[in-house]
């Protein structure tokens, strides 16, 4: 009879876990699996452990057998940072002797950071700001000044975005009138409307500049003269994503890249497939893949052959991270804990049909248990949809284990119940004998633990897909990532706004 395995994890020298597995690992693969599984790592690592044989020092475990009764396990990751390549000349400043990596690391900052410019323009800029704080003389920028000021403006931007949006335009202009109060425009009624409109035209010419040069995420967007595509087909991000579509990574080509892409099919064939080799293919392979999904819009059933691994938990997580730099599953679950018990008072707060719903979800999450964990996540889930004023119909399905029929739904997730559930197809699934993911039709995940999960991992696979948000949910998505990850913006939809006032 197997027994759990007791583990004790250093994850960093600050981080050490207590880690409990239902039974004891047959490979060193399932139990690098297991363990990404429960502390959220989204990057592949091998491991070490504590030899008693050379008192207790770390070293590899390369073999199952070796690993002792309740053993110190040491992870050692395996993600080394970007590559780094000299970029263009043409692009970058001549003064500047950076290199750029080849995935953004960052979102759009809260405070955009005006850079440094040359030696001779930041003495300029410095006595004219004198000049303004003694007699509010305004400076009078020449051509060239304005030019460099203009390109290193776009190459920090670019640092954060190919496509900023309005906001961002605002936020660098009034950042830079901050910094540098001489450029101030009396005429304007920003006092920097000008310097908006000239970063916009320099940000147009300096993306043409980075597509000449073959950078990809501005490349998808190159239209032939005579071509009928439209403006509002231009591919970039609409979510917030940092690494919208990525270069390829030096050393690699699509040809180098594709063929990892097929040992990844063939070993996700495998009874158990290797997760260190997959999680080392997929990050490789993360630019060709983006190339896909983006510029060819596959189906899911495509995506499902050529991607296989990309279905899994684990590449999920990993897949959100190289997008979003933000840990989707720690962060999901983290938010939403924190506001639940705020949530469930909304709940009992809410009059009217909205109300009556939401007081049918409480009554069924208190006959549960009131400190069920699931239970209160999924109410707060299906919740969010009521006080959004959102339709779940045809998002939440519901279907007893003797009679499964999969939704013919673009996006779903589906709950299967025992045959004497004594729950109805519109009440909350806290009884489940599974729970799947549906997308375009198809059953793209299942086994997963419960609504919460699927609801986490769908959302993830909306952004590894590049995928729209359903229709008849896109409040409430739109609900999770704005103010649940936030990825965006601070201003939000007044339908947002006011939900979101309502919770802190």
């Amino acid at each position: 009879m197997e027994t759990r395995t007791v583990l004790r994890v250093i994850v960093t020298d600050n981080d050490i876990r207590k880690v409990t597995l239902p039974s004891k690992p047959q490979t060193l693969d399932s139990l690098i699996e297991q363990l990404g599984q429960h502390l959220d790592l989204p990057y592949t690592f091998s491991l070490q452990y504590e030899d008693a044989d050379f008192n207790n020092a770390l070293v590899n475990l390369t073999d199952i057998a070796d690993l002792p009764e309740k053993p110190t396990l040491k992870v050692i990751s395996l993600v080394t940072s970007p590559t780094l390549s000299q970029a263009d000349t043409d692009i970058m400043s001549v003064n500047s002797q950076e290199e750029s990596p080849l995935t953004r690391q960052d979102p759009w900052p809260e405070t955009f950071e005006i850079p440094s410019f040359s030696v001779n323009v930041e003495y300029r800029l410095r006595q004219g700001n004198l000049l303004f704080m003694r007699d509010k003389t305004y400076l009078q920028v020449p051509r060239d000044m304005k030019h460099e000021v203009l390109e290193k403006l776009a190459e920090a931007m670019y640092k954060f975005k190919a496509y900023p949006r309005e906001e961002d335009f605002n936020d660098v202009a009034s950042a830079l009138v901050k910094k540098h109060p001489c450029l101030f425009e009396p005429g304007s009624s920003t006092g920097w409307n000008g310097w908006k409109n000239s970063i916009k035209f320099k940000m147009g010419n300096y993306r043409s500049k980075l597509r000449r040069a073959g950078c990809t995420d501005v490349l998808v967007n190159s239209m032939k003269r005579g071509s009928q595509d439209s403006p509002r087909n231009v591919k970039k991000p609409k979510r917030f994503e940092i690494n919208f579509l990525p270069n390829m990574p030096a050393g690699e080509n699509e040809s180098s890249m594709e063929s990892k892409r097929l040992e990844i099919v063939e070993e996700m064939k495998k009874r158990h497939p290797s997760s260190t080799l997959i999680a080392q293919y997929m990050d490789i392979t993360f630019s060709l893949r983006r190339k896909e999904l983006v510029e060819k819009e596959p189906s899911v059933k495509e995506t499902l052959q050529r991607w296989p691994a990309l279905f899994r938990e684990s590449q999920i997580i990993a897949e959100f991270n190289r997008i979003t730099s933000k840990n989707l599953k720690q962060e999901f679950f983290s938010a939403l804990d924190k506001n639940t018990s705020r949530f469930l008072e909304i709940f009992e707060s809410k009059k009217g049909t909205a109300g009556k719903k939401l007081s049918e979800y409480l009554i069924q999450m208190k006959s549960a248990n009131i400190t069920d964990v699931t239970a209160r996540r999924t109410a707060v889930l299906r919740g969010l949809a009521v006080l959004l004023g959102e339709d779940t119909t045809d998002f939440f399905k519901t279907c007893f284990d003797i009679d499964i029929v999969t939704p013919q739904v673009s996006i779903g997730i589906l709950t299967v119940v025992p045959e004497d559930s004594p729950m109805s197809p519109q009440g909350l699934p806290l009884e489940v004998t599974d729970t799947a993911i549906i997308l375009e039709g198809l059953i793209a995940m299942d086994g997963l633990e419960n609504v919460p999960h699927a609801m986490c991992f769908v959302f993830g696979l909306i952004y590894a897909l590049n995928m729209e948000y359903p229709s008849q949910l896109k409040y409430t998505f739109e609900f999770i990532q704005r103010v649940f990850l936030s990825l965006g913006h601070k201003s939000l939809k007044p339908k947002l706004q006011s939900l979101k006032n309502l919770l802190f």
